[in-house]
């Protein structure tokens, strides 16, 4: 049986989420979310529903919660669920701003998989996805 890959898109603005589902529901089931906090609930809903996510791109500005309190949230899940590191959700971080204190501090302090600047390109995105085994 082939696994479908389930993906969570975290961005506030409507033509992030449009594109990056455009660019990945071929691969998998896209569930769109405008801001972390939404994140975190889809992400812990999923667990309860014992169908988690495999991949979540989430933007770094985001209201009510930023994406890398929201990454920061669904790590802790991860442990507390006492997920092994080699099953954890792989997290690509998003962002307008491509300075490198966002870079690092994505990486660093908000336990990211890899990083994208924006505007998204549809090659650059699912190499990174094919690099973590996600899609052939």
């Amino acid at each position: 049986m082939v696994q479908v890959v389930k993906i969570l898109i975290a961005d506030d603005d409507l033509n992030s989420r449009l594109i990056l589902t455009s660019i990945l529901s071929p691969y998998g089931e896209c569930v769109e979310v405008v801001n972390g906090a939404e994140a975190v609930s889809a992400f812990k809903a999923a667990w309860e529903e014992e169908v988690p996510f495999h991949l979540i791109c989430m933007d770094v500005m985001m209201p009510e919660m930023n994406g890398h309190a929201a990454v920061l949230a669904i790590r802790a899940e991860e442990k507390a669920r006492q997920v092994l590191a080699n099953d954890e959700v792989v997290v690509i971080m998003t962002s307008a701003l491509d300075s490198l204190d966002s870079i690092i501090r994505s990486f660093d302090q908000g336990g990211c998989n890899a990083y994208l600047g924006k505007p998204i390109r549809k090659a650059a995105l699912l190499e990174k996805v094919r690099n973590y085994g996600l899609i052939g």
